[in-house]
């Protein structure tokens, strides 16, 4: 398609305009926001609960409110971008985030920071998939995409990693300071968007707005990641948790029969025919569900047994963050030369080695010989495996689709990182070493890291069938919907363009 901005297909130059890069930059603030959003609130913490005087169970909330927001409308946030309209969606989004942040560093009460951490996730969830779906819509599918997808997919990495370190920095003036950061920074990002970011088309809606779908799926998206967040604190047997699981399962197959028979479905089920866009999926959950398991465990362990402070450990990641800011930009052109399934592959083999040697880890800090090559080795996973994820799922999706796809591997990063969080979660806890000696303590992180490294691996088995299927020659036919025959499709094509198997 044409760039909005400029006339012509971006891929057609080697040189992208001032407006184009001005998008792109707003673009990448917002994701940049969101992911320091999710790392920078866990070290402020402590200090929260004891100026507002909250309990554990309460200071939960302030972390799972977001995630609920986040991960329960992500779906919805997509389609919304369809149909509504791209710019139209991120901005207002965008500046709802804004406000948000503001009230967070403002209120003085448990019950109202909680109300507005859930309202940041709920923004979120429509600024992600239509940042990522202007994107796509904006840069032709191929060498231009990958470059633009691989800058922006930096932005959320490097936002992640200086969560960590910003967040031991400022919690040390106010814990309000973490809340209110992000609020300047979006209303910058909201002027410019203004100004840069393109119109873009509504889809046609004359067979209707799916109402029926988007609550159904909404309710089940809420209600699973609701469940999954507190089955830790009220048992993953009780009767409350299993009863929830069967009410998000009955909304999930009403939203299935829902959108198998409705003209303009929130998401296309036949987008998961695709065997390429469901590898992308399930990559993208195993992904980020092993990495937050893995920082939340690594987190434990060097501040409670190692007694480093919320800014040491912040450093011990920041190498892995660097790897990853300074060469995640370069994915693009390695993606275009081996195509996204070997780059998964590799990114996830070296992921399940940075789990593997952390295992190593005793009660004697071993940072040369264990930590630092654990964390490059999780840098150069990250910067492989993330930017290809995005380019494998929204190549070969039609344009009035992007929304929804970038909707569905957004979800199925937070469902993944919920669900997997909270598994390793339970593992840790049935150890029972709580108030036990440091090396009860340790001995019960071990088994969390070996499930950990097991769902990585998982991962890199599931990318693994893309790999054999491509040499055996199978079958293969486009995400996207199509009026139009299908060519015969070359391995190396298959790869480029994420075909199905």
């Amino acid at each position: 398609m044409n760039s909005p901005l400029n006339g012509s297909s971006p891929s057609s130059q080697e040189r992208w305009s001032p407006r184009l890069w001005g998008t792109l930059l707003v673009l990448c603030a917002a994701m940049f926001l969101d992911a320091l959003d999710v790392s920078m609130v866990g070290v402020a913490l402590p200090s929260i609960g004891a100026d507002l005087g909250l309990s554990t169970a309460t200071l939960q909330w302030i972390v799972s409110g977001y995630i609920l927001g986040y991960g329960g409308l992500l779906l919805l946030g997509g389609r919304a971008a369809d149909l509504l309209g791209r710019r139209r969606v991120f901005l207002i989004a965008l500046a709802v985030f804004a406000l948000a942040s503001l009230l967070g560093g403002l209120v003085d009460s448990g019950p109202l920071l909680i109300a507005s951490r859930f309202i940041k996730g709920l923004s979120a969830a429509f600024t992600a998939p239509a940042g990522l779906s202007i994107i796509t819509t904006t840069f032709k599918e191929g060498p231009q995409r990958n470059r633009a997808l691989s800058i922006y997919t930096t932005c959320a990495a490097t936002g992640f990693s200086m969560g960590l370190v910003l967040s031991g920095l400022l919690t040390e003036l106010s814990w309000r300071w973490t809340m209110l950061l992000p609020a300047p920074i979006a209303l910058i990002a909201l002027v410019v968007g203004l100004r840069m970011i393109p119109h873009s088309d509504r889809e046609d809606a004359r067979g209707g707005y799916d109402l029926p779908g988007a609550v159904t799926g909404t309710a089940a998206m809420l209600l699973l990641v609701f469940t999954v967040v507190e089955a830790p604190e009220v048992g993953w047997a009780s009767t409350r948790t299993l009863l929830s699981f069967l009410a998000a399962a009955v909304l999930l197959a009403a939203f299935v029969a829902i959108e198998r028979r409705t003209a303009s479905p929130l998401l296309r089920l036949g987008v998961l025919r695709s065997g390429s866009q469901l590898r992308a999926q399930l990559g993208a959950a195993t992904f980020f569900g092993s990495y937050v398991a893995f920082q939340f465990i690594v987190t434990q362990y060097m501040q409670g047994l190692l007694g480093w402070s919320a800014l040491q450990t912040a450093l011990a990641f920041l190498p892995a963050g660097l790897l990853v800011a300074l060469s995640s930009t370069k994915v693009g052109d390695v993606v275009d030369r081996f195509g996204t399934p070997r780059v998964i592959a590799t990114g996830f083999a070296l992921l399940v080695a940075s789990y593997a040697i952390f295992l190593q880890v005793d009660l004697t800090p071993r940072y040369a010989a264990v930590i630092l090559p654990s964390m490059l080795l999780l840098g150069a996973a990250c910067a492989l495996t993330f930017p290809s994820l995005n380019i494998q799922a929204t190549n070969g999706v039609d344009d009035d689709e992007q929304g929804m796809v970038s909707g569905l591997l957004n979800t199925s990063v937070q469902v993944g990182g919920a669900i997997f969080l909270a598994v390793v979660t339970a593992v840790i806890t049935a150890g029972g070493a709580e108030g036990g000696s440091r090396q009860a303590v340790l001995d019960s992180f071990r088994p969390g890291l070996a499930v950990v490294t097991a769902i990585a691996a998982a991962g890199l088995l599931i990318t693994l069938t893309g790999l054999r299927r491509a040499r055996t020659g199978g079958p293969s036919v486009v995400v996207a919907k199509s009026t139009t025959p299908v060519a015969p499709v070359t391995d190396d094509a298959a790869e480029a363009v994420g075909v199905r198997d």
